[in-house]
This record gives C-alpha cells, structure tokens and sequence, in this order.
C-alpha cells in the first residue's frame, strides 16, 4: 500500500511542495538506497537472528517512517525516510522470496504472497485518492493509515516467525554459518543472480514506472476525472491481484519458460494498444489487462532463480537479485519523471515499450532449469 500509494499522491505532493516533475521524481530514487543497504546485510542479520530478526526489523522501520511521513517534514526529509522504508522493504522481499521460492508448488505460493501485496496496491490508490478528492483531506493523513498497517505488520510477522532464530536459521544452513561471508561472494559470481536482478530491474521499472505515473498520464495525456484518473491506477493493480492468483496456477502446469514468453508477448501486444490509441476507456482496460499479464512475472522469476541455485546461497543470491532489480523501480520512474519534465508525460509510452522488450530479451538468456543441491 505504501508502493501504489506515491504515484496517486504525486501531483498532490507536486502542489504541497511547488515541485518540478524532475524534482518529485526523486521520491522514486531513495528507497533504493535502503534496499542497497538491505542486499548486503540480509546474509548476516539471517544468520545472528534468523527469520524472526527481519520481522521484528523490517516493521519498525516502516513504523518509524511513516510516523514521520505523517507529520508532513519538508521535502528532503521525506526523501530520507523512503530509504527507511526501502530498507525495511528489502530485508522482507529477500527473506520471504527465498524462502517460499524453495517450497513446493513455488509458483502457487509466491503467487498467493504477491497477489495479497498486488491487494494493497490495488486499494492503495482508491483509498489515498478517496481521502484527498472526497474527504478533502491533505495527502498526509494517508500515512496515519500505513502506520497502524505497520504495527499489524510487526505483530503478525513477529508472532508468524518467532521460531525462526539465528540458531535455527545456522542449523538448517551450515555451509552460510561456516563460510564467513563466501555465500554472498558465491551468489555474485554466479550469473543466475545476474540475470535474475536484470529481469527484475526491468520489471521494478515497467511496474513502478506504470504504476507511479498512470495517473498523472490519465490527468494529461486522456484528460480523465482525477477520480477516475486513480481507479485506472487502481484497475492496473487490480489486474495483477487477478494475474498472480490465476495465473499461478497456469505456470505451475505448464512451465515457466513457455508461460512467461506468452505473458512478455501480450503485455507488448496490449503497451501498444495503451500507446496507440487515445481514448481513456481504450487505455483503462489496456492498463488493467497489462496488469493481469505482467502480474506473474516476479514470482515465476524468483521461483526459476531459486530452481537453478544452490539451497545454500538463496537469500544471498535473491536478496542481491532484489535489491539491485529495485534499481529499476527507482532509476527509471525518476527517468520518466525527468524526460516528462521536459518532454510530456506521453514519454512513458515507449520507455516502458523499450523496457519490455529488454525484459524479452533477458528471460530467453536464462538457461533449462537443472535443479541443483
């Protein structure tokens, strides 16, 4: 809710602040500074205090954010606090990817998880746009509700994992407890990981560059109802709730390789449609269907990764893939933002086409899955 939520809220934030499309577009940018941070701590904090560690960890860095979030700090604070936010973020994504991409039926399981995060995405955008165009309220009362959502967050995570020590995590592992910092130099020379943080740093781009200027396009470009601006934010979200519950399913049977060269093909196929045609109700189904395609993607990656690696170097491996795959969903909305700045906002379009068709690319480099002990 916290991802979704920040391209609703730009061009509020835009008006509070007096910014620049090249300037709110730094808000895509710090996070991935905790997620950087998160990528090479993630190995150790799993091995002093396990599973439960980063669910005791990951949620007071949400709570401690958007606390201050709340209270409004000027602008470059608000910077500051997203890379507290991103790097509770990145501890989560690795721990828990890697984990449930070992299980079996991966697909299914990573699926469900990503499809209950494409949930909170889906009603991040309603619920932020409800507050500020129906309640009228200002854009930082939203953060009051992420705060409470945090404090579940630590609960849950806290009571879900507290069996997950250190000790537990070094007994189920013993060649990361003994290899004093090799698995993390392990996982950067193999080029599964390489390969994996290349796909998911374009589809962090693809995703949170949609994502986080949909509405401001539907506003500029389709000259739609800030209203319905957002539920367009919210039908591309809802499309990838519906794509990782069902699609999963799909991709569990037939493979991965085939499944995700035929979702990459209609997510091009319907890009092109959003780009083309200029009508707003053409570019809401467009953008909904997009998310129902792209939804899978992500998890069928992680599970592919978690395939092809080593058990042992998972969470090193995963966590790095992530954490340099968040480059994507950083780098390139920020791009976006500042070639909008100069450009229009139409630049989205073939960014993103561009994005696509380099994420093709990079799938079909990825070698038959031999699955290793």
């Amino acid at each position: 809710m916290n991802d979704a939520a920040v391209g609703a809220l730009i061009p509020y934030l835009e008006r509070h602040y007096d910014l620049t499309y090249t300037t709110v577009s730094m808000i895509f940018l710090t996070p991935f500074v905790g997620y950087s941070i998160a990528a090479f701590t993630n190995a150790r904090i799993h091995l002093l205090w396990g599973q439960r560690g980063v669910g005791l960890m990951a949620p007071v860095c949400h709570v401690v954010a958007f606390t201050a979030m709340a209270v409004h700090p000027p602008f470059y604070a608000l910077l500051a606090l997203f890379a507290v936010s991103g790097f509770g973020n990145g501890l989560t994504d690795a721990a828990y990817c890697a984990w449930a991409g070992a299980m079996d039926k991966s697909n299914q399981i990573l699926g469900f998880m990503h499809s209950c995060y494409s949930l909170g995405t889906l009603c991040a955008p309603l619920v932020s746009t409800s507050m500020v165009v129906h309640a009228g309220l200002p854009w930082y009362t939203y953060y009051y509700v992420m705060v409470g959502l945090s404090v579940l967050e630590w609960v849950g995570l806290s009571i879900c994992f507290w069996r997950r020590t250190g000790q537990t995590y070094r007994a189920e592992h013993p060649r990361v407890a003994e290899g004093n910092g090799a698995g993390t130099k392990e996982a950067l020379k193999n080029k599964i990981t390489w390969l994996c943080a290349c796909f998911v740093c374009l589809f962090m781009g693809i995703e949170v560059g949609l994502g986080g200027w949909i509405v401001t396009f539907m506003l500029r470009e389709r000259h739609a109802g800030e209203f319905a601006a957002g539920a367009s934010s919210s039908g591309f979200w809802a499309g990838m709730v519906a794509g990782r519950a069902g699609l999963g399913f799909i991709t569990e049977r037939y493979g991965e390789r085939l499944c995700v060269t035929v979702y990459l093909g209609c997510s091009i196929a319907l890009q092109l449609l959003f780009w083309l045609v200029p009508q707003f109700i053409v570019s809401a189904i467009a953008i909904s269907l997009l998310g129902f395609f792209i939804g899978p993607l992500y998890p069928a990656v992680i599970t592919v990764t978690a395939k092809l690696l080593p058990k042992h170097i998972h969470v090193s491996s995963i966590g790095f893939a992530l954490a340099l795959g968040g480059a994507g969903g950083t780098v390139f909305p920020f791009s976006i933002g500042a070639i909008a700045g100069k450009s229009g906002v139409w630049v989205l379009q073939p960014i993103v086409l561009g994005l696509f068709v380099i994420q093709t690319i990079s799938w079909l480099l990825f070698p038959k899955i031999r699955k290793q002990d």
